[in-house]
């Protein structure tokens, strides 16, 4: 992937869309030690220090997406719980900005300096402004009431059997209007240029709007669906009372009484072990999706030598399959001890692979 011309100005994601749950099963019991995180929106960075580890560092090349962490983490660690829902926007505000200035004087200057160009973005609320965000409100708003009422939505969401559920997409949500529509707003060319950035969808070689209908329909006919907040907010613009991990109250409160345990770190993996020492676990979110093959067999070595013996490796795959223990000797592939329905129903898999050899 040509990263220059990935525009790096922009929040992308204000929130991480991969399920925590599912990321804390695979890495276990990793308590006390060092863990590397993919920041992006940095929720899953934040749930991470709910194992209690020594330090998270959350890298990314991004700049924009370590400001959107650092101030979620200062506003941890200011804020209660209530208090913090309302300023991220979560919860209705009308005090938002009076809570930055507050929260403020604790950002590094840089993060001060961006965060004063965006307080419009802080008073609509932050995890609502993210360019993926917004795309998906675009699809709640603009796309879904021609395809589905909301009372069709509240039928679709509503408490019921399992074959009750299958039976209602079946009969009643899967129309021919739903795959159309569907499909073109989640094409390659519409999610790539819209959503995220096409330069992410390089790698992809398979048809993404009937890939992704495909997995939603599937999802769709389970009871899983009827409570996950991804889904909440796709088909119903709004949070709800459906939290991701980092924001529910119980978690909340460990990851406030652990939130100086994380460091961010702004560029590769490699800038990361240098500057912290090799790492016991990882939680890479789906970055090989970018990736051909030259240069995922460049950075699966590098994770390798930046991993101590033993250390987890947790990774998605969202239309591109790639597999580090399939790839490297010195990686072998793990049984997911506490298997999940991910919220994240739009992936391909899920992969926790462990370091078998401690590279000098």
């Amino acid at each position: 992937m040509q990263l220059k011309e990935v525009d790096m100005e922009i929040i992308r994601y204000a929130n991480c869309w991969e399920d925590a749950d599912v990321l804390l099963s695979g890495l276990g019991e990793q308590g006390g030690n060092s863990i590397l995180s993919i920041a992006s929106g940095g929720d899953n960075s934040l749930s991470l220090l709910t194992l209690n580890p020594e330090k998270v560092v959350a890298v990314d090349l991004n700049q924009t997406q370590l400001f959107v962490l650092e101030l979620k983490r200062e506003a941890i660690r200011a804020l209660s719980h209530v208090s913090f829902l309302r300023f991220i926007g979560f919860r209705g505000s009308e005090n938002r900005f009076k809570t930055y200035v507050a929260i403020r004087p604790n950002l590094d200057l840089a993060a001060q300096r961006y965060w004063d160009d965006q307080i419009e973005v802080i008073e609509k609320g932050l995890v609502y402004e993210g360019k993926f965000e917004r795309y998906l409100l675009h699809f709640c708003q603009r796309v879904l009431p021609y395809i589905h009422s909301e009372k069709m939505v509240e039928k679709l969401l509503a408490p019921k059997s399992g074959k009750a559920q299958k039976k209602f997409v079946e009969k009643h949500w899967n129309t021919l209007r739903w795959r159309l529509m569907f499909k073109v707003f989640f094409s390659k060319f519409c999610l790539g240029y819209f959503g995220r950035d096409p330069q992410f969808l390089k790698e992809v070689d398979v048809k993404v709007g009937s890939f992704l209908l495909d997995k939603a329909n599937a999802y769709l006919s389970t009871t899983a669906c009827q409570k996950n907040w991804m889904l909440q907010y796709i088909l119903r613009g709004e949070f709800g009372d459906s939290l991701p991990h980092y924001a529910k109250a119980e978690n909340f409160r460990i990851i406030k009484r652990n939130i100086d345990k994380l460091h961010l770190q702004k560029g590769l993996v490699e800038d990361a072990v240098k500057r912290y020492g090799k790492f016991d676990a990882f939680n890479l979110s789906n970055i090989f999706e970018y990736m051909d093959t030259t240069t995922f067999n460049a950075v699966g070595s590098k994770l390798i030598k930046g991993s101590n013996r033993g250390a987890k490796l947790v990774y998605w795959n969202l239309m591109v399959p790639c597999s580090l223990s399939q790839a490297f000797l010195s990686m072998r592939k793990l049984q997911n001890p506490i298997p999940l329905i991910d919220k994240g129903f739009f992936y391909r898999s899920f992969h926790v692979d462990e370091c078998t050899l401690s590279v000098a």
